[in-house]
């Protein structure tokens, strides 16, 4: 393999800037998004790692962005709301009420998008009968809708956007009385049916899947097995995005409205990391790379600008407390996901029987939700499908050589297999950065090895096309190799 090695580092301690031309072979190259954030004194009033200029997005974006409509999320949420209750338990063959009626009215709508993809959407009821359990009396048929918009250019690799269709009232057990789910997720399904609907027309290089999921509310049981059959299935999943309750942007309890701001919540140590992956995390560190986080910040890079109207603000933990998203079934699976919720939520309108306590309007109503701020948090999540599936895969295989003891840092990465892919980037920050701060181009090349020393600073690597878009980053894992005579393992005696 091709490989190149650079020299002297243009890193100096104390300094938080690039030196361009400091090195040899490749210039370290200006930083846009998250990664500029260090590449320029922080702008006032503004945190280490934050971005001093939004990464444009491309033209074909832009126009994706200025499609999604407001006034069709608005009626999406309302007919939802319209279907009485859509409990995992209620009617499945009434036509008028309960979630079988709702079912089948989501399945019509996405099927009718499907038809102006031109056969590259295709649209499926996935129904499976969940066994009983705690939050169910009874087994239970519980259907996903799916809709999948292959890739053109590498659709084995593939994104997942998601929202919950069922609702629920105070009781979780409660089938009959009125749920109207309008933000818990209402909300969140008409977000991604009209995702679905400006993504149709449009070819996009990797594969993503508009899921629609039932039994969330009894356990993620629509998630579970969505995520489950794409495992099995060996479906190479690189990102995932719940959207559960999206649709406020005012907590109606005194605070100021929120209407610019969507939370996004990244889980650290991974969900499903096996015991030699703790023991490698527990010596090298790691806590804040894994992929779910990397996803994180690149949500930020592409999302976070004027075209979207919206500051994502990233939460480092896996859900809020005591409480969780359809996200989970995915990492449960290994795959990278997070979820997207509201900045400041109403416990009033979740939850809970539609009632008047105290002068207190109890219930998940429409009249609550922002429905500009859904379509909102639908082009934060059309920035970062759209970016994911234009752009290389994340690197695969990437690791950091520790097989002898040096001061500098060698990297090896497989190459990616897209047609326009242009080459490599590494980047690096210090250990006590939330962000990247520093990329040096490295080429169309699957090794590099730079003039600083891997204890010191936190290492990537992220693909880049000719069109300039560019993947996620990947952290790398040590690689031991074949050890030196005068090296160690590491942490053992004498290290």
């Amino acid at each position: 393999m091709d490989s190149r090695r650079f020299g002297p580092h243009p890193y100096s301690a104390g300094r938080r800037t690039l030196l361009a031309g400091a090195v040899t072979a490749a210039a370290a190259a200006p930083l846009t998004g998250p990664l500029a954030a260090q590449a320029a004194p922080p702008a006032a009033g503004r945190g280490p790692g934050r971005p001093l200029t939004p990464q444009e997005p491309d033209p074909a974006l832009l126009a994706l962005l200025k499609e999604v409509d407001p006034a069709r999320i608005e009626a999406t949420v309302r007919r939802l709301v319209a279907f009485g209750t859509r409990h995992t338990m209620s009617s499945q063959d009434d036509p008028v009420r309960g979630i079988g009626a709702a079912r089948d009215w989501i399945h019509a709508a996405l099927r009718e998008t499907a038809a102006a993809s031109g056969g590259r959407m295709t649209v499926e009821l996935q129904s499976f009968i969940q066994p009983a359990g705690p939050r169910l009396p009874e087994p239970t048929r519980i259907t996903n809708i799916v809709a999948t918009l292959r890739g053109t250019a590498t659709p084995a690799r593939t994104y997942v956007v998601s929202g919950h269709y069922d609702s629920r009232a105070s009781d979780v057990l409660d089938a009959v009385s009125d749920a109207p789910g309008a933000d818990d997720d209402a909300s969140g399904v008409a977000a991604v049916l009209e995702l679905a609907r400006v993504f149709a027309t449009r070819p996009v290089e990797a594969t993503i899947v508009f899921s629609v999921v039932a039994g969330e509310e009894q356990g993620l049981f629509g998630s579970a097995h969505l995520a489950r059959q794409l495992r099995t299935g060996g479906v190479d999943v690189q990102g995932m995005f719940s959207n559960d309750i999206i649709g406020a942007s005012e907590g109606f309890d005194g605070t100021p409205p929120d209407p610019y701001t969507v939370r996004l919540f990244v889980e650290g140590v991974p969900t499903a990391e096996t015991p030699a992956q703790a023991t490698t995390r527990l010596s090298t560190g790691g806590e804040n790379d894994g992929p779910s986080r990397q996803l994180g910040r690149f949500v930020r890079d592409v999302a976070e600008n004027p075209h979207t109207g919206m500051r994502v603000r990233v939460v480092w933990r896996r859900d809020r407390y005591l409480r969780g998203s359809d996200h989970i079934s995915f990492l449960q699976q290994g795959y990278p996901a997070a979820r997207f919720t509201e900045p400041r939520e109403n416990f009033h309108h979740e939850h809970q029987d539609v009632r008047v306590e105290n002068g207190i309007q109890y219930g998940d109503l429409p009249q609550f939700c922002d429905f500009p701020y859904i379509a909102r948090v639908a082009r934060v999540n059309a920035a970062a499908l759209w970016s994911l599936a234009q752009a290389p895969g994340t690197p695969r295989n990437v690791v950091i050589v520790t097989s002898g003891l040096t001061n500098d840092t060698t990297l090896r990465w497989q190459r990616g297999p897209e047609p326009d892919l242009a080459g490599y980037e590494v980047v690096w920050r210090e250990t006590t950065e939330p962000e990247w701060t520093h990329v040096l181009p490295v080429g169309d090349v699957t090794t590099a090895t730079i003039d600083l020393s891997k204890d010191n600073v936190l290492f990537g690597v992220r693909a880049l096309d000719t069109a300039g878009h560019r993947s996620p980053v990947a952290a790398p894992q040590p690689d031991p190799g074949r050890r030196g005579s005068r090296s160690r393992p590491a942490g053992g005696p004498g290290a």
